[in-house]
């Protein structure tokens, strides 16, 4: 997993080191009250990703009991994202009141602290709640943990959750000692302005460390006194994604001590309507029978709140079993052929996902990289993906094999058919495979990319099929190209956005950044795996992703005079199973209903599919309901319109 660190000193020594957000290092100072911040962002800091800024002088100042000091987070704003997102937090939901010109301490609330399960280090975990509400798919998410140090002495109390990468973090804030930390985003050029004059008056800066994967570590380390009690509370949102027909909010659930209370508590609302609700038993048996569903037709609600007794190991153990990630799947009704409009508060949300459709025929290459360090257990597990991967090509698709280390081998110069007995040469082929040498990955996706162009330019491919390579790599570039760069550039002319470039990295030692830009680049995505056990089924889950295509060249169409700001309103391909989410601004003043139109290209016909909705249809829904968002349409656009800004630059 991905390491983000931040430490703090409180108490006698004033804070250090902050939350940062997007893989960007964070370092800030105190500079009379006010905080003083920098960003590196991974590349920055050269091919380990693990950056560190030297302390340049230390702090003496005290800071008094009942303040409240305010820290940034950085997020990537080259595109003026405080225009697009108002994420500047001033504090705790329920922050501390005045009492004769005095905070109050927040922590006042916790009650009865007692018969707190205390490791050897004397530290204590009163509660640790987690609170998710999703709103039509973006989920809203919060994370609080009260811990004490009952010990005699200062020591460091650690905040380390799994935020999903992609993710934006909304607000991060601490109470401890009766200061309450609030968080103000900071764009990037500001915070190195601010970090340069902090420096040039020899203020102290500390580490912050990031390797983002799939998931994100946000770890914070806080030196508390003697019998304190400190609160941390994490906030972010995400946008669910549909992936093979279903939506999977994922948590992570790690609280890494015993604690008196525990509730993880999700609540659903999706105007769409409530097609299931399922929640695997992702933590382990033992917690069976403990979480709760409760499912309307547009709603729903699941808590999970184990018993300290629930929580242990064992009957006598006092380490927790609860480690793990908290799953919640789900999806919803579909009644519409060309998707659901969702308008509230001046932008829509248009939501496609259709069904019942023929799959499109595909082209596809797979490209496995065969170098030296596949060797073992990944190449193992990769061929035993592949072998099934074959067997469920379908009788219209045509394929090939390239294998490669410092050379490039096709087993079939050509497309062929997918009839059984290509399919059944094909796996004999795989199994003779023997992993050595280096890893030429531009030559390698060239060669691809020439065997499907020379198809396309001999007429040997359906016009309405769909063409794409699927790329196995499991490190950098040794041998060839080397400069990432240019191996993009190459395959990115070579391509000529005629078909798609899926690529799938094997553990750490591919740069997987790489792998999402040239996928991006080229119509497809990126997914890292891990090399063990689970990298077979891992492989598998991906291509399913992928396997069914069932329409080409989708585009949305909507009133130019009423609507603003779309976000990407063309798209390649659509896959069974997943979603295309369009979003923008609507002029609900001067309109009552609003129109889209989209077409696209299925297996048998040129598609036409029209949508009406009034623009005052969400209103009553929205405004009733206590858990929903009513900001969600807004932050919906948002997350696309940064995202795709993001993929642009």
């Amino acid at each position: 997993m991905g390491v983000r660190r931040e430490a703090f000193t409180v108490g006698d020594v004033e804070p250090q080191v902050i939350p940062l957000i997007w893989g960007w290092f964070l370092v800030m100072v105190d500079e009379d009250d006010k905080a003083d911040c920098v960003s590196y962002r991974h590349s920055d800091v050269g091919i380990g990703r693990d950056g560190h800024l030297e302390a340049a002088a230390s702090h003496n100042s005290t800071p008094i009991t009942g303040q409240k000091k305010s820290f940034p987070i950085i997020q990537d704003d080259s595109f003026g994202l405080e225009n697009l997102i108002d994420l500047e937090i001033d504090g705790f939901p329920s922050r501390s009141k005045t009492r004769n010109g005095r905070y109050q301490r927040s922590t006042s609330d916790w009650g009865y602290v007692g018969d707190l399960v205390e490791d050897d280090d004397k530290i204590g975990l009163y509660s640790y709640k987690v609170q998710s509400t999703i709103t039509s798919r973006l989920a809203n998410t919060m994370i609080q943990a009260k811990m004490v140090n009952n010990a005699k002495r200062a020591q460091h109390i650690v905040f380390d959750v799994q935020v999903p990468k992609g993710a934006f973090i909304d607000n991060f804030t601490m109470d401890v000692n009766g200061i309450t930390f609030t968080s103000k985003i900071r764009e990037k050029s500001e915070a190195r302005k601010m970090y340069s004059q902090a420096k040039a008056k020899g203020k102290a800066a500390g580490i912050v460390r990031s390797n983002t994967l799939d998931m994100e570590n946000f770890k914070t380390e806080v030196n508390v006194p003697p019998g304190m009690r400190i609160q941390f509370e994490l906030h972010y949102h995400e946008m669910i994604r549909r992936k093979l027909s279903s939506y999977e909010h994922l948590i992570s659930v790690k609280p890494g001590r015993l604690a008196k209370h525990m509730e993880v508590d999700v609540r659903i609302v999706e105007p769409q309507g409530l097609r299931y609700v399922h929640v695997p038993n992702s933590l382990g048996d033992q917690f069976n029978g403990i979480t709760t569903i409760s499912k309307g037709e547009k709603k729903a609600h699941i808590s999970f709140k184990p018993t300290m007794a629930q929580q242990r190991k064992c009957p006598k153990c006092s380490t927790t079993a609860v480690d793990g990630n908290f799953v919640v799947q789900y999806d919803v009704n579909r009644e519409n052929m060309g998707g659901e409009l969702e308008i509230f508060n001046g932008y829509f949300i248009h939501f496609f996902a259709p069904e019942n459709l023929d799959p499109l025929p595909k082209n596809i290459l797979f490209v496995i990289d065969v170098s030296g360090s596949m060797w073992g257990l990944k190449m193992k597990q990769t061929i035993e993906a592949m072998k099934a991967i074959l067997s469920e090509l379908r009788a219209a698709d045509q394929f090939s094999l390239i294998d490669f280390n410092h050379n490039v081998r096709c087993w079939r110069d050509n497309l062929v058919s997918a009839t059984p007995a290509q399919v059944e040469d094909a796996k004999k082929y795989i199994q003779t495979i023997h992993p050595n040498g280096g890893t030429n990955i531009n030559e390698a996706l060239l060669r691809a990319t020439f065997i499907l162009n020379e198809a396309q330019n001999l007429g040997m491919l359906d016009p309405n099929s769909v063409s794409m390579i699927v790329l196995v790599s499991d490190g950098d570039p040794t041998v060839g190209e080397l400069k990432l760069t240019t191996i993009q550039k190459n395959v990115k002319q070579s391509i000529k956005d005629e078909f798609s470039l899926f690529c799938l990295g094997i553990g750490f030692d591919v740069d997987y950044d790489f792998l999402q830009r040239i996928a991006t680049d080229n119509r497809g995505m990126a997914q890292r795996i891990f090399g063990n056990q689970e990298t077979s089924a891992q492989m598998k889950n991906f291509y399913n992703q992928v396997s069914t295509p069932l329409l080409k060249k989708i585009q949305f169409n909507y009133p130019q005079e009423s609507v603003s700001d779309i976000t990407q309103s063309s798209f390649h391909n659509y896959f069974g199973g997943s979603e295309i989410v369009v979003a923008g601004k609507v002029d609900k003043d001067n309109l009552q209903h609003l129109e889209s139109i989209v077409t696209a290209t299925a297996a048998n016909a040129e598609l036409v599919m029209e949508t009406l909705r009034d623009v005052e249809e969400l209103d009553g829904f929205m405004r009733k309901d206590k858990y929903a968002d009513p900001d969600f349409t807004r932050k919906l656009w948002a997350y696309l319109t940064v995202n795709q800004m993001l993929a642009e630059r």
